[in-house]
């Protein structure tokens, strides 16, 4: 919250815009929007209802990661910013308090850069969906699997896609807190037991494996790994 006495600021801070959401289904996308995402970010991480192959292992959909990527693009739309979780701790692995469940209140600079952030990325994603419309011929959700590759693969989607690469990793592994890794799912994929605070990672812990290594558990990933470990 900007203070009540620093008017200078309040006024640069609310000449950035956010952009003005119409028909929305969650804090940014509109339905459709939604579900362009939900399509796309299925082919950069798809899970057993994109893929047999993926069976077991949880993809975007199942992590919730639309709902990460709406709420990030929609975190200074509410009363109050969501942008920094609190802590350091919540309540998953002990009793007591959830201190993950209230965000952060950011200063008046962090507000500005936050918005800034925020603004062009919503353009970017406005601008992409679009594109992936278009080049799928009115609507990205209604074509084929490997039609959606190859227009997310195009020279034209470079840029877009990379961010929303990074946001879906984002949105399979963060904390739940920030909208997905939805029941944990990302987490409990990798065998990684997530944040045990107030407890703690003691130095035995943080050495040793959380689980089994998907790369080295891949058969011709571990022949090349030995191959050059014998370099």
């Amino acid at each position: 919250m900007v203070p009540a006495g620093e008017p200078v600021r309040r006024t640069v801070i609310a000449a950035i815009p956010v952009a003005v959401v119409l028909e929305a289904a969650g804090r940014f996308f509109t339905s459709h929007e939604a579900a362009v995402v939900e399509a796309a970010t299925a082919r950069i991480a798809p899970g057993p209802a994109d893929d047999p192959a993926e069976a077991g292992h949880p993809g975007a959909r199942e992590a919730g990661v639309t709902d990460y990527i709406d709420m990030m693009l929609g975190a200074l739309t509410g009363s109050a910013p969501m942008i920094f979780a609190g802590g350091p701790w919540s309540n998953r692995q002990a009793s007591g308090p959830d201190r993950m469940a209230d965000f952060i209140p950011l200063d008046p600079v962090s507000l500005i850069a936050w918005r800034k952030r925020l603004a062009s990325w919503q353009e970017q994603y406005r601008a992409g969906i679009a594109a992936l419309d278009r080049l799928a011929g009115g609507d990205f959700c209604k074509a084929g699997p490997e039609e959606q590759d190859k227009i997310l693969a195009g020279q034209d989607m470079g840029a877009f896609r990379s961010l929303l690469f990074e946001h879906t990793i984002e949105g399979l592994y963060a904390n739940p807190e920030y909208g997905g890794n939805r029941g944990l799912a990302g987490w409990r994929d990798i065998g990684f037991p997530g944040d045990i605070q107030p407890r703690g990672y003691p130095p035995g812990e943080v050495e040793a494996s959380d689980g089994r290594d998907p790369v080295a558990a891949a058969g011709i990933v571990a022949d090349v790994l030995k191959f050059l470990g014998a370099l």
